[in-house]
């Protein structure tokens, strides 16, 4: 039977530190990131992709904001911003891989989910949003704008007179069609999800759907379908080779292997930097915990050689 892998794609995947976001540089990086997914699918693992969307949404959020300034448009809430995002992105990836799998003579379906994820409506999360989103705006503008849309903004560290937008950031509890994404994942179909973490959605009293003002972290979404369909490992592919602590200071060390005990160490001393591979490494603890065999963060080229990339296990191997 094939192993079963879920592979978080990062930021970079899509846009680059230098790019002006034009659907050329997205379609080439995109094109390049999934050839190095041919590795995996070659070792016989079959493949559910999630993505990041952070600059797309908040692109998305953008051209909300203009359209409503200049033409008086509707805005749209996050929910469908995200859900935009998904569809958009999702095929992009899906059709970047088609070409991709054509050339390495690949023939494998391939299907991009619109995810609805479950949080909890009362996540502690939404008492203190500090996911960034959207454009920076003057003081001015942003108190005009909390007061008739009540939103929440934070000075921006980049912009003096820069306020920016921030909502919650929950924790996924669940997923919809979770099983249809394992059924399909085991059949050999490729299944793209949760991008974006999925659309932040709750149940209220009377077990309807409804959608929450939010984002969800990627890496967690991604972990938590690694973790419900008992994936074999659980990736992440962002833009350095290899974990480091201290990363960037003089004392600055590679981590090739990492057990569960010394990254919650390492957590807990703030040796990966909070806004930056912290999360990252919570959320390959949250598969191993509930599970999981192995996670492993590295960069997407680095991904055929077995020698790069840090390798989470419960206990060293």
């Amino acid at each position: 039977m094939n192993k079963l892998a879920v592979v978080a794609l990062g930021g970079n995947a899509l846009l680059r530190g230098d790019d002006k976001g034009t659907i050329e540089e997205q379609e080439k990086n995109t094109h390049d990131t999934l050839e190095n997914l041919i590795y995996l699918i070659k070792e016989g693992y079959n493949l559910i992709i999630g993505h990041g969307n952070g600059p797309q949404v908040g692109n998305i959020l953008m051209r909300n904001d203009a359209g409503t300034i200049m033409y008086d448009i509707p805005s749209m809430p996050l929910d469908i911003c995200v859900a935009d995002s998904q569809g958009g992105i999702g095929y992009m990836i899906e059709r970047q891989l088609r070409n991709v799998l054509k050339d390495h003579g690949i023939k494998k379906d391939i299907i991009t989910l619109v995810s609805q994820v479950i949080v909890d409506k009362d996540d502690e999360a939404f008492n203190n949003p500090t996911k960034r989103v959207g454009k920076i705006y003057p003081k001015v503008e942003a108190d005009k704008l909390a007061k008739e849309k009540g939103w929440i903004f934070k000075q921006s560290p980049k912009v003096e007179d820069g306020w920016r937008r921030v909502v919650a950031s929950p924790k996924p509890i669940d997923i919809f069609n979770i099983k249809s994404i394992e059924n399909m994942a085991r059949q050999g179909t490729i299944v793209i999800a949760a991008g974006g973490g999925g659309i932040p959605v709750y149940l209220d009293e009377d077990k309807n759907v409804k959608p929450l003002e939010a984002v969800i972290d990627k890496d967690f979404a991604s972990a938590l379908i690694a973790s419900k369909i008992n994936a074999d490992e659980f990736y992440i592919l962002t833009d350095v080779p290899y974990v480091f602590i201290d990363y960037n200071e003089p004392t600055q060390k590679a981590l090739e292997f990492l057990d569960k005990k010394d990254a919650e160490k390492y957590l807990e001393e703030g040796k990966f930097g909070e806004g930056n591979m912290s999360p990252k490494i919570r959320a390959c603890l949250q598969f191993i915990e509930n599970g999981g065999s192995k996670s492993i963060i590295t960069e997407a080229t680095k991904l055929e050689d077995r020698s790069f990339g840090t390798k989470i296990t419960k206990n060293y191997e």
